[in-house]
């Protein structure tokens, strides 16, 4: 008969080699087994124990990277994945001005948008930013930092009575202004375009989110340099703003897929590989195998 500490030591053992999920297989048969899930995508979080300082993760959109990285070493912690954090700051914040920018509601000023700028698009994002320094990833470091930043010079230009950026050149002439929130928003769309080079060989999921944004930035660039005595190119604005909706939901979905693991979900988020990626290559090259060995048995 099996002492208590053995039973003890094989339900450590089996913890660790199925990450938490049943090893009993309830047919019946008192066979133990690790349960398989259906891989929607290549999730590697959705079960990867993703604090194994050994392993190299690979491009998903929710860790934030579109390359391969190590997990963070922490002498007396482990560090938890920040991008997520992120993700959803910059989401609701994008979210809030897209709807305003197509006239949801026949809202035409961005005032409330200010508060989310400062708050949780700007303050929030810049931190989670800070973290992905602290946890060696240097792409979402850069984006979520500068994202961060992004929104809280939005807030610092549009704060009403306060900077008075804009009502200083609005003294100068409307067009002043225009001109000059037009070429704010190209800037942006040209980083913007510098970090979708760096997710070509990532996910679509990944991709779409920042090909979706640069969409934004430009075409509301171009509504604002090509304004007239109505104000910003109207079609441009509300075009700007749909893509902007567009990159919300993208920023909501990386989130889920960086929050959804064996913990807490009962399916995996797809994120879809790109064939020419090192997870795309390494799925093709399974599935070659496998057929050879199919054929060949």
């Amino acid at each position: 008969m099996a002492t208590a500490t053995e039973h003890q030591t094989h339900h450590d053992t089996t913890a660790d080699t199925t990450n938490g999920t049943s090893a009993v297989d309830h047919t019946g048969h008192g066979v133990t087994k690790e349960r398989k899930p259906y891989d929607y995508g290549g999730n590697p979080l959705a079960h990867y124990k993703t604090n194994d300082p050994d392993a190299r993760l690979v491009a998903f959109g929710g860790d934030f990277q579109p390359g391969l990285y190590r997990a963070p070493e922490a002498k007396f912690r482990k560090f938890a994945n920040p991008a997520p954090l992120g993700l959803s700051a910059f989401a609701l914040t994008t979210f809030v001005l897209s709807l305003i920018n197509v006239g949801t509601l026949d809202i035409a000023h961005p005032n409330l948008v200010v508060a989310l700028a400062y708050g949780y698009g700007g303050l929030v994002q810049l931190l989670a930013g800070m973290w992905e320094m602290a946890v060696g990833n240097t792409f979402g470091a850069t984006a979520l930092s500068s994202y961060g930043g992004f929104w809280l010079s939005f807030a610092i230009i549009l704060t009403p009575g306060g900077f008075e950026i804009a009502s200083t050149l609005e003294e100068v002439s409307s067009y002043t202004f225009y001109n000059s929130f037009g070429l704010y928003l190209m800037g942006w769309f040209i980083f913007t375009f510098l970090l979708l080079i760096c997710t070509l060989r990532s996910t679509v999921a990944f991709f779409l989110l920042f090909f979706t944004l640069d969409i934004t930035f430009l075409l509301l660039g171009i509504g604002y340099l090509n304004a007239d005595a109505a104000g910003p190119n109207t079609p441009c604005i509300k075009a700007g703003g749909y893509f902007g909706l567009f990159a919300a939901f993208l920023a909501w979905y990386n989130a889920l897929a960086g929050l959804a693991d064996n913990s807490n979900s009962f399916f995996v988020i797809p994120v879809a590989h790109f064939p020419w990626s090192d997870k795309g290559r390494e799925l093709r090259s399974t599935k070659t195998a496998d057929a050879e060995n199919t054929h060949t048995e």
